[in-house]
């Protein structure tokens, strides 16, 4: 493999290993405890006392290769010559740190190689073989094998198998989004099979509903979202691309064809806008058109489209290389071989979209060019089927309007000058013809054909109008959704510092140096970089993808950067295993199912994440995977939870956005025009309880109860995991949280006694029975609130009428109440909370 050389191995001293060589260290091991410690003030721009420490040219600079005790680097960094020890006011370096800089500047100031193997993310990965084990017994599949072996060798032990329920919650939620049903979690019970859980595994993945889970982290990192951003934060239709999205999922599509259709869609042969199918490559290409549109007033289009470009050029480059390219923008990347021509080079494939950078207006869709309608293949066909009736009709009409006879209509007409006349016309008419301006002379025109032709004329052009309108109609009835296009090839130069204003070398299209090169009879085109991106010669695409897979069911990736694959980036625990799934996953055709059954019916998969003090201390992380993950659930997962067990939940797939219930007054701090109303629209019916994915999603006000979400902003690859009081203090007072307990109560109530009430509610967030100790905390909370509610029924109806949907009035109202706050307790209980 070549696994690069890691900072890691100072853990033992200072730099030196008695009896054994001393590894090289490089300007790669010393950069991540510069970027750490020292470039906040000692960077290009800011070199504080003269050091820029953010290049190895600058290192350099302040060391003197070979002699570390004379360099003036180490000198500051001990505090040595009478000057203060550095970083000034921040934490000191540990001895590891200062080991690794000493053995650098002692062995000679090393540079990284610029080879693409001086790294193991840019060398091909190769099938390693599966590794043999002692507990040969505890392995399902190789991914088992490749875990335990690295347990063996760090002299640890996998955790026993998850109870059943653990294990159903864990990988419905994962594979769906949604909690199983009590029916479900009885039914995987009572299946004594061999194969029971992976009968379990198959009914989730030919779910409807795995789409939409699947895509959630595949929008954040398109950054997807349903308005332009800014100031003016147009809304758009990129809804259309979202449900491609799911569909794509759902249909398995093969990885490799999901990344060509995405980069290049629109310019595969089948891709025309006539069909469902060709429709679809083309809408697919709406994933570089999900970036954000700046329509304010002071936006200079051509810097603007430079922006878009450069956005297309990073999220390509994280969501499908988990590299760092914009790093290389404004100069040579720091730490990567990756160079400036290198990023303008991948620009260049994106630079001849026909688009001027702004959108086009509107309100409140403002969208821009290139767009398409992506309709029902039935409004395609009408709209098509209009368009050549309209296109027929078009002639006469014309022929009529410019006829001899309509002509000296309209003279007579003029002439004549009828007193009812509007003012303005009669004011023009009085205007000798030849001295009238054009405004003047189309504003008498258009007044004559719409108002005094002749009855056979002016029916045939009412005819006409009414045929324009109802083209008009269904055209603004179907969506237009942004998408890429290739019809204005374009010069692209580097730009100085990033600066879309100074030009320098022109550049073509190609893809960064140090990784393979495209194929000669690859086109240089989008098409032929999406090729390229999933060629078998490419050492990122597979692993960033498995990465992203396994980072999806254990809370984090073998490499635990997804974002970084780079010299910065941290290394993969499992190298062997990262680069065995990767190369299956390309052998099998880039079937993600398959992929994702092998991960989620491993035993690796199907621990427990029960942990032990011990296994705590030896391994706070889990990065050795010796125990199930555990993690909380994102909020949008949450929010789906609570509508579930309520049984409120809408799960209609795919469709415009929706506007669950937001504080009040969410977006007012918007309207800083008289152009469109800011009111937020909160839907009505049923549309109050569809699934997260389907939320409206404004990029200057995001919902706000969706906690650690991303922007949409920016491409995103590794959401935040949180816990703060602000988290409990919404899921405790949102009216989504407090009418879905109300609707989990009476959902209950029917039951015959308190227990079996409270323990279906608890089954239906949690999937298990509440154990003996856990039902009598339950009945006393209960009582409390009874208690509470009965001494005061008016709170008991305010309590009550949090919410939308009815409430069955047959329901003792402090009884309900009472139930309802129970309820709520168990959707924020931890394990509610948790993905266990």
């Amino acid at each position: 493999m070549g696994w690069v050389f890691s900072v890691g191995i100072f853990s033992g001293g200072l730099y030196g290993f008695t009896g054994a060589p001393a590894p090289k260290v490089t300007f790669a091991d010393v950069a991540p405890i510069m970027k750490a410690h020292c470039v906040r003030c000692h960077a290009a721009g800011q070199a504080a006392g003269g050091l820029a420490l953010d290049s190895v040219a600058g290192a350099v600079k302040a060391a003197t290769p070979g002699k570390s005790d004379a360099s003036v680097l180490m000198q500051r960094i001990l505090g040595q010559g009478g000057k203060p020890q550095m970083p000034m006011g921040f934490t000191a370096l540990s001895d590891r740190e200062i080991g690794v800089i000493r053995a650098w500047i002692d062995q000679g100031c090393l540079a990284p190689a610029k080879s693409a193997t001086s790294h193991w993310a840019y060398v091909k990965p190769v099938r390693p073989a599966v590794p043999k084990t002692k507990n040969g017994k505890w392995v399902r599949n190789p991914i088992d094998a490749f875990v335990l072996a690295r347990l063996e060798k760090e002299k640890l032990l996998p955790s026993p198998e998850a109870d059943r329920t653990t294990l159903i919650r864990r990988v419905t939620l994962d594979l769906t989004g949604l909690p199983p049903t009590p029916a479900e979690v009885d039914a995987f019970i009572a299946d004594h099979s061999a194969n029971a859980y992976e009968k379990v595994v198959d009914r989730l993945l030919a779910s409807p509903h795995y789409g939409e889970r699947m895509a959630l982290p595949w929008l954040d990192a398109a950054r997807y979202a349903d308005s332009n951003g800014f100031q003016m934060d147009g809304d758009t239709y990129q809804y259309v691309w979202r449900d491609w999205v799911v569909r794509a999922m759902n249909a398995n599509m093969p990885f490799d064809e999901f990344t060509t259709e995405q980069i290049a869609g629109d310019l595969l042969p089948d891709a025309v806008e006539s069909t469902q199918k060709g429709r679809d490559k083309i809408v697919a290409t709406g994933f570089n058109r999900n970036h954000m549109l700046n329509g304010e007033g002071g936006a200079i289009p051509e810097e603007q489209r430079n922006v878009g470009l450069f956005d297309r050029v990073d999220a390509t480059c994280t969501t499908w290389l988990g590299l760092t390219m914009a790093c290389a923008r404004c100069h040579d990347h720091k730490y990567d071989p990756l160079t400036q021509r290198d990023y303008y080079g991948m620009m260049a494939f994106f630079n001849n979209v026909p688009e001027s950078g702004v959108p086009d207006g509107g309100v409140p869709y403002s969208i821009a060019k290139p767009w398409i309608y992506a309709g029902t293949q039935e409004q395609m066909d009408r709209m098509a089927a209009m368009e050549s009736q309209s296109a027929a009709a078009a002639p006469a009409v014309k022929q009529m309007e410019d006829s001899p006879e309509t002509k000296a209509a309209q003279i007579a007409w003029e002439e004549a000058a009828d007193p009812k006349l509007p003012k303005e016309i009669s004011d023009i008419l009085r205007i000798e013809r030849s001295k009238r301006n054009p405004d003047q002379a189309g504003k008498v025109r258009g007044y004559f054909l719409d108002h005094a032709l002749p009855a056979a004329s002016a029916d045939l052009r009412k005819r006409f109008q009414a045929m324009q309108k109802e083209l008009g109609d269904l055209r603004g009835s179907i969506p237009r959704v942004m998408v890429m296009s290739d019809r204005q090839p374009r010069e692209t130069h580097i730009f100085s510092r990033g600066n879309y204003d100074a030009p320098l070398d022109k550049v073509t299209a190609c893809t960064p140096a140090t990784l393979p090169a495209m194929p000669a009879a690859t086109p240089r085109n989008r098409l032929g970089l999406a090729r390229w991106m999933v060629s078998p010669e490419n050492p990122l695409t597979a692993r960033v993808q498995v990465n992203r897979y396994w980072q999806l069911f254990f809370g984090k990736g073998l490499v635990k950067t997804p974002e970084n694959f780079g010299v910065q980036g941290e290394a993969p625990t499992h190298p062997e295993l990262l680069d065995w799934l990767a190369v299956e996953f390309q052998a099998s055709g880039w079937n993600v199912k398959r992929l994702q059954r092998m991960i989620v019916t491993s035993a690796t998969y199907r621990q427990s994440s029960k942990a032990t003090l011990a296994s705590r201390k030896r391994d706070p992380e889990n990065r050795f995977l010796g125990r199930g993950a555990r993690f909380r659930l994102p909020a949008m997962l949450l929010r789906d939870e609570a509508l579930a067990a309520s049984g409120l939940i809408d799960l209609t797939i795919g469709g415009k956005p929706v506007y669950p219930y937001q504080p009040k007054g969410i977006w007012d701090g918007l309207a800083i025009t008289d152009e469109r109303d800011f009111t937020y629209p909160q839907s009505k019916g049923k549309d109050l309880y569809r699934r997260s994915i389907y939320s409206f999603w404004r990029r200057t006000v995001a919902p706000g109860n969706m906690f650690d979400a991303s922007s949409r902003q920016v491409c995103t690859v590794r959401q935040g995991q949180t816990s703060t009081p602000l988290h409990a203090l919404t899921m405790l007072n949102d009216v989504t949280w407090v009418e879905a307990g109300r609707a989990l109560a009476a959902r209950v109530m029917p039951l015959p006694t308190p227990e079996a009430r409270l323990t279906e509610a608890f089954r239906r967030v949690c999937a298990r029975r509440p154990d003996a100790d856990e039902l009598r905390i339950l009945r006393r909370s209960l009582d409390r609130s009874l208690a509470a509610f009965k001494a005061d029924p008016k709170s008991a109806d305010a309590y009550l009428a949090q919410g939308a949907s009815p409430r069955d009035p047959k329901l003792d109202r402090v009884e309900h109440a009472a139930y309802a706050s129970v309820c709520l307790a168990i959707l924020n209980l931890d394990e509610a909370l948790t993905r266990e």
